[in-house]
């Protein structure tokens, strides 16, 4: 039934999320003292953060300094290089999965490959490391997911894939692929499990050592054509 795992890596691999949405609400509200960002901020994981920062202007209706991108990346890179941890039992998971395994990521490819580095999970993914900066439009659009399956020379449809937020199951989706929802992570909120049955996502997993038995079930057909 499938050919290929496919995985997000914020809130995935590693737990980096909460670190990135630390630094975003702390250089916001340093900037802009009279706004709750705080909200805004938590609805932040999935989209690249060039994306996030464009809403935030359109909604308070601010100007932003040109180099806050850079100036927002360069410090949530610091900030994992101290306190990045990987998803607790993520690797012993995906050792017990026989598929070959990807990643395809919104973040920047240097971010992507050293939070791989980071989980102790290189020998896991080697070169097959996917991200937006590759394709013309990151998630929720299907490209980034379609562009991996292109070079993994695997049909979207035999596609497996483990993702967090609602952005990337629908960028998955959309490519055509099946899906998992993983709900472990620490920046998922109180309820998130709900939020995404009532889309239509029902199969959710909030411990990794879940990760093998439900994958070894779908290898077995019995997904049948619930896409998620």
């Amino acid at each position: 039934m499938f050919d290929h795992l496919i995985c997000d890596c914020d809130g995935v691999l590693v737990d980096s999320e909460i670190i990135a949405d630390h630094v975003l609400l702390d250089t916001l509200t340093t900037l802009f003292p009279g706004h709750d960002f705080g909200p805004a901020v938590k609805t932040a994981f999935g989209q690249q953060t060039s994306s996030f920062l464009a809403g935030i202007a359109t909604r308070f209706n601010l100007t932003l300094p040109t180099n806050l991108l850079d100036t927002i990346e360069q410090r949530v890179a610091e900030a994992l290089a101290v306190s990045l941890s990987p998803i607790h039992g993520v690797r012993e998971a995906l050792l017990q999965i026989p598929l070959p395994a990807a990643v395809v990521s919104n973040s920047q490819m240097a971010r992507v490959r050293a939070s791989v580095q980071c989980a102790g999970l290189s020998e896991i993914f080697a070169e097959r490391i996917f991200s937006a900066e590759q394709v013309a439009r990151p998630k929720p659009d299907p490209d980034v997911y379609l562009f991996a399956a292109q070079q993994l020379g695997v049909d979207p449809v035999r596609c497996l894939v483990l993702e967090d937020s609602v952005v990337g199951l629908n960028a998955a989706r959309a490519a055509g692929m099946q899906t998992i929802a993983f709900i472990g992570a620490s920046h998922i909120p109180p309820g998130y499990a709900d939020t995404l049955r009532q889309l239509g996502i029902t199969r959710i997993i909030e411990r990794m050592e879940a990760l093998p038995a439900l994958v070894a079930a779908g290898m077995r057909g019995e997904f049948g054509n619930v896409q998620s």
